[in-house]
């Protein structure tokens, strides 16, 4: 059953990369994981273009254990020497946009759930939602199915992590912040140029340290990605305008970062376009960990941002494929890393059933 589970997640694979599906434009897709569905006979739902289903077999007195991943893509980049929306296997290689990110973990998790789907002695419920919105944080994404889709106690979010656990994610708070001068003809004496001033700023967020360093996640990362003044070479312009990325550990809520920001960031204003991507993580004794540490797995705590910042209840971030090639050009899967991934997925769920 799992070889044919698996050579029809392949299948699919292939199928949802020759498919557009750029964030909120996912409709496309989830008609190919729809009629998944049906061809294994499982019933499902679809609200938006979030597709979801409960096993057979759902019983409200025992907890439950979502499965999760994303069929949404970022576009592509001019570097592609390959075309992203065509599935080509060379050398052991599954290449196409979406494959490693995170179309391998997606299907992976569509046949973990079809292998368990009839199962009557599990002591966890299962939920799947291919999930829609996940690259751009959207408002129609997984956030919108935990209304709707039944209590989550516990959750595997599969994403690239080299079938290794990651016990524990960085949030994110993006900042936009502004430093202020005195505009004026470049021709004139000026002591209060905004872009001289914003070079004590930049070098202050450079060098600045949160205090809490986690066990797992390390520092709290704070960089400058977009700076932005004047429209016209004679013209001093009035501010700098800087946005700053913050990847959040586990030891700070994002609200704590936004207030001591607020506090110490030298600008003349710096502003959190939203608080709502915290940290995330699940106790290293947790069973799903320990069954995934006595196979072998390392324990890890992830820089990057997932669909675990919109979940409360304890998150493992675990899937096939390499978390270096998400959103890189002629970004690949290994064909062996599903096949593998598949079958880690069942071990894992079989040892705490």
């Amino acid at each position: 059953m799992i070889e044919k589970l698996t050579k029809e997640a392949i299948a699919l694979l292939k199928t949802l990369i020759e498919t557009p599906s750029f964030s909120s434009e996912e409709d496309k897709t989830a008609l190919h994981i729809e009629h998944w569905f049906q061809q294994h006979e499982i019933d499902y739902n679809r609200t938006n273009n979030n597709v979801w289903a409960i096993n057979k077999y759902f019983d409200e007195s025992k907890p439950t254990l979502l499965l999760n991943s994303h069929h949404d893509t970022v576009k592509p980049n001019n570097a592609y020497t390959k075309d992203p929306f065509k599935a080509i296997v060379e050398k052991g290689k599954l290449y196409g946009l979406g494959s490693n990110d995170a179309g391998g973990c997606l299907v992976s998790l569509l046949a973990t759930f079809a292998y368990f789907y009839l199962r009557k002695d599990m002591k966890y419920n299962l939920v799947l939602v291919a999930s829609a919105e996940e690259e751009s944080s959207g408002p129609k994404g997984l956030n919108s199915m935990l209304a709707v889709i039944p209590k989550v106690d516990v959750a595997i979010v599969g994403e690239p992590t080299l079938l290794n656990l990651a016990v524990a994610e960085k949030g994110l708070v993006v900042f936009d912040a502004e430093v202020k001068g005195t505009p004026s003809h470049a021709a004139h004496p000026n002591d209060d140029n905004a872009i001289y001033n914003s070079i004590s700023v930049l070098q202050w967020f450079q060098e600045y340290r949160f205090k809490k360093t986690s066990a797992t996640l390390g520092d709290v990362k704070m960089t400058v990605t977009q700076i932005n003044a004047g429209k016209q070479h004679n013209a001093v312009p009035s501010e700098v305008k800087l946005v700053v990325d913050v990847r959040v550990n586990d030891q700070y809520t994002n609200a704590e970062i936004v207030e001591i920001l607020q506090k110490e960031a030298p600008c003349s204003s710096i502003v959190p376009r939203s608080i709502r991507l915290n940290s995330s993580s699940i106790p290293v004794t947790h069973p799903l960990v320990v069954s995934g540490i006595e196979l072998g797995r390392e324990t890890y705590g992830s820089p990057t941002l997932s669909d675990q910042a919109t979940l409360t209840c304890p998150s493992l971030k675990l899937g096939p494929g390499d978390s270096t090639r998400s959103h890189s050009a002629d970004e690949f899967i290994y064909v062996h890393e599903i096949e593998e991934g598949i079958q880690l997925y069942i071990k894992l769920i079989e040892k705490i059933l």
